[in-house]
């Protein structure tokens, strides 16, 4: 008898339990969906199986085929999750837009992915009118538009980028596969425990890749429940998290520290087991969390590796270090090394390089993906250059470009 695999398949997951809620949108205007589709504010897993069928269909009807790139711009949205699953299915590949971005910067990424097709919601029109592309399609007008029959193996990933995913200025923009993106779910359960019983608030955009990668999919992965807004407010955050019963809080530093300052926070803290905080943030927030026993790892991710370093939730706080922030070790399927001209070995302060399955698989350019492996650490960009968000694929190995201490025991500190 063939073993099942576990895959990103979100078909299968329906299969298995299709009245699982997958997500309770929390917005104040609730999620866009066909209403047939939506009981109340919760989508169970077979209701989000068939919006991204549908969703597929529709994307065939307006000519997506297997290669293709559809961009999405639009803040947090059940219809965002439905587009991922449906070019998951047509061998396309989806590149959310940060709405974030301004008329200035939008047309950044797509000077590199030359979309086949724009999705948007009404309410991002200013933006989408100064995108240099002018076919597109609001999320209400893909809703209503005529399906086409399509036969697709949801079970077998395509051979197209899956997911393209842009820095914070638009640039540069990382590919990633449906196998590395399920290696990055992989590493939830490995390093925080995430599993099926497990209600999760996502509080940071869908476009960015601690939101997208670090936190829906790898819920949703695992059969959990995501708890969504259209866009993080702390006070509905910390009601939420109470009364759904949220068991696990990621976010950034800010993020925890405002929900901190609710009125809510004393009952969602009753509720939460565990927090991952993107680093760096100050001691006295985890301490807040810690005191009423909510434990709090710390964690580094960039573009090209959502999740790179991990602190477990045994760890003790390192309070007062003066050599940086403690973000534990390399998460599973990550290796991580020092280097300074040479690799460093033990205990050593140098810039952090990243491999393994769980990085992306190289830069999207207009021709596809590109490790730009040719290209040496010398030419580092930052993340606050002008030239864009980027390290560098060198030689197998991601050069963040970042500083880390290494102690004697493997652990390493942002600097």
């Amino acid at each position: 008898m063939e073993a099942t695999a576990v895959t990103l398949s979100l078909a299968r997951r329906a299969d298995r339990f299709p009245n699982r809620t997958a997500v309770v949108d929390i917005s104040e205007d609730r999620l866009y969906a066909p209403a047939e589709a939506i009981h109340e504010d919760r989508v169970s897993y077979g209701e989000l199986s068939a919006i991204a069928t549908r969703t597929a269909e529709r994307l065939v009807a307006l000519g997506i085929c297997p290669g293709d790139t559809v961009c999405l711009v639009t803040r947090n949205r059940v219809a965002s999750l439905a587009l991922f699953f449906a070019c998951r299915r047509l061998g396309a590949t989806l590149a959310p837009v940060s709405h974030l971005l301004t008329p200035a910067t939008v047309d950044r990424p797509f000077d590199v992915l030359e979309p086949d097709l724009v999705v948007a919601e009404a309410a991002q029109r200013d933006l989408v009118r100064s995108i240099p592309f002018d076919r597109s399609v609001t999320l209400e007008a893909l809703s209503e538009t005529d399906r086409a029959g399509i036969e697709v193996d949801d079970r077998r990933p395509g051979e197209f980028p899956l997911l393209a995913l842009h820095g914070q200025s638009g640039r540069p923009i990382a590919g990633y596969a449906s196998d590395t993106l399920e290696r990055n779910c992989r590493t939830g359960i490995a390093a925080w425990g995430l599993a099926a019983n497990d209600v999760v608030s996502l509080t940071t955009p869908l476009a960015a890749p601690d939101g997208l990668v670090r936190v829906a999919v790898s819920v949703l992965y695992v059969g959990g429940t995501l708890l969504l807004d259209r866009a993080f407010d702390p006070g509905d955050a910390a009601a939420a998290i109470a009364e759904e019963g949220a068991t696990l809080l990621p976010g950034r530093a800010t993020v925890l520290r405002d929900i901190v300052a609710e009125p809510d926070f004393d009952a969602a803290a009753d509720s939460l087991e565990r927090a991952v905080c993107e680093a760096p943030v100050d001691d006295d927030v985890i301490e807040t969390y810690r005191d009423r026993d909510v434990q709090v790892a710390r964690v580094y991710g960039r573009l090209e590796c959502p999740t790179a370093l991990s602190e477990g939730f045994v760890d003790d706080a390192r309070a007062g270090d003066a050599e940086g922030s403690p973000v534990g070790r390399p998460v599973p399927d990550c290796r991580a090394r020092l280097v300074d001209d040479a690799v460093l070995e033990g205990a050593a302060d140098g810039r952090l390089q990243l491999s393994g399955p769980v990085v992306a698989d190289g830069y999207v350019s207009a021709a596809g993906t590109d490790d730009e492996r040719s290209e040496g650490p010398a030419a580092l960009e930052r993340a606050d250059d002008e030239a864009g968000d980027r390290g560098r694929f060198v030689d197998g190995w991601f050069d963040t470009g970042d500083r880390f201490r290494r102690d004697e025991a493997g652990t390493y500190y942002l600097r």
